[in-house]
Parts: C-alpha cells; sequence; structure tokens
C-alpha cells in the first residue's frame, strides 16, 4: 500500500491511519481476515473523518457503504457524470467489503481450527490482491478529493505566483509517485501533466505538501 501510506504521509492530518496500512501488509500472507478488519476500519475512519471536517451528522449506525457514500457527497463534488458512477462504485466495492468482512472474519464468530484453515485458504491470491488494491483506490480517492475540493490555505502562498519550475522539490515528489505518462513517441512527467491540464489541483497538491514538509519540521 505504498501509494496510500505516500499520500498520507503527504497531508498531515490523515498521518494517524498509515497505522492501518501497516498492520494491512503486516498479514496479507499469514491472516487476510486481519486484513478485511483492518481494510474496514481504515476506510471508515477516513469517512468519518471527512464528515467531521464538513461539520456532517452521523447518526453512529450508519452502514459501511452508506458511510463511504456520505463522506464522498461531503467532500464537495457536483454530482453529475462521471462523479455520480464514481461514488456509487465505490459504495458497492464499500458493500462488499463490508460484507467479505463478515464472512470471513476471525473474530465474527467462534470457529473450529479446520474452518480457521478454511476461511484462510478461501480467497486466492489474485482475489487478495485486488481486494488490498480497491481498499487503496478508495483511500487514496477520499483523501486526495478531500483536500483538492476543501484544501488547507497557506497564505503565503500567492496562486498566481506559483510556476512549474518552483516547485521542483513538489515535481520530485509527484513524478516519484506516479511516474511519466506515455502517448506514442511523447512521454510527459506526472508533475506536467497535472500542472497543464489541472492547474488548479495543482496548486492544491503543492500546498498539501509544503504543508507537511512545515509540520515535520515544527
Amino acid at each position: 500500500m505504498e501509494k496510500l501510506k505516500k499520500v498520507i504521509e503527504q497531508y498531515g492530518r490523515w498521518s494517524e491511519y498509515s497505522m492501518y496500512a501497516d498492520r494491512i501488509e503486516a498479514h496479507i500472507d499469514s491472516d487476510f481476515s486481519l486484513c478485511i478488519e483492518n481494510s474496514k476500519s481504515l476506510i471508515e475512519g477516513i469517512s468519518k473523518q471527512i464528515c467531521k471536517e464538513k461539520n456532517v451528522i452521523l447518526s453512529g449506525d450508519e452502514s459501511f457503504n452508506r458511510l463511504v457514500k456520505i463522506a464522498f457527497d461531503a467532500i464537495g463534488h457536483r454530482r453529475e457524470g462521471c462523479i455520480n458512477i464514481i461514488g456509487g462504485s465505490l459504495s458497492a466495492i464499500a458493500h462488499q467489503l463490508g460484507d467479505l468482512r463478515t464472512a470471513i472474519g476471525a473474530t465474527s464468530h467462534g470457529m473450529t481450527s479446520e474452518e480457521l484453515k478454511d476461511r484462510n485458504d478461501s480467497l486466492n491470491t489474485i482475489t487478495k490482491e485486488f481486494l488490498i488494491d480497491s481498499v487503496e483506490i478508495i483511500g487514496c480517492f477520499l483523501i486526495r478529493n478531500f483536500e483538492n475540493e476543501n484544501p488547507r490555505i497557506l497564505t503565503s502562498l500567492d496562486n498566481e505566483s506559483l510556476s512549474y519550475e518552483n516547485a521542483q522539490d513538489f515535481n520530485e515528489f509527484w513524478d516519484e509517485l506516479f511516474g511519466d505518462f506515455e502517448m506514442g513517441d511523447y512521454s510527459y512527467t506526472a508533475s506536467e501533466v497535472l500542472y497543464n491540464v489541472d492547474n488548479e489541483a495543482y496548486i492544491n497538491e503543492y500546498k498539501g505538501f509544503k504543508e507537511n514538509q512545515e509540520l515535520e519540521h515544527d
């Protein structure tokens, strides 16, 4: 879950959630049920934090997939076109994750040793990797979109003065995270693509990067 951990590292307010990513990685082979438990806790925690930041009152009895949907809505997207599709897909994945937790969770029901072994063998490697990748995608998507839509403002940064050449430290960080994009005979770094395609998002990501650096130096 390196991509998720780098996203968490980039934004100071999410640092506490890195422990879930560490736990997930630690138990992929030994006990996948613990991966599911921590995956659910990770996404629940991120969703609840988003709701708290946006002053959304929760009843406390929301289902897992309902909580993800509420968090997605709270981010502030205009609910149009592909955004609706993405939100529905995230909610569907969250629903399946919750069902899977109930089905194979070690702490859900008492099990014999044979049942525990059957549970651990019930998912093949490809399925496990797909599930973990899905959790990572949901976590990255929620955090990144929340930060883009609701950035912490660094008053010392003038949006109009931010040039690509003056943000080399961020560019290197972003390029290491996402690599290059090939288009036929042409190749562009990820930072170049973001800067030229969505400059507002570039500025917000830069602010988050610099803010995290300031927190580390405090």
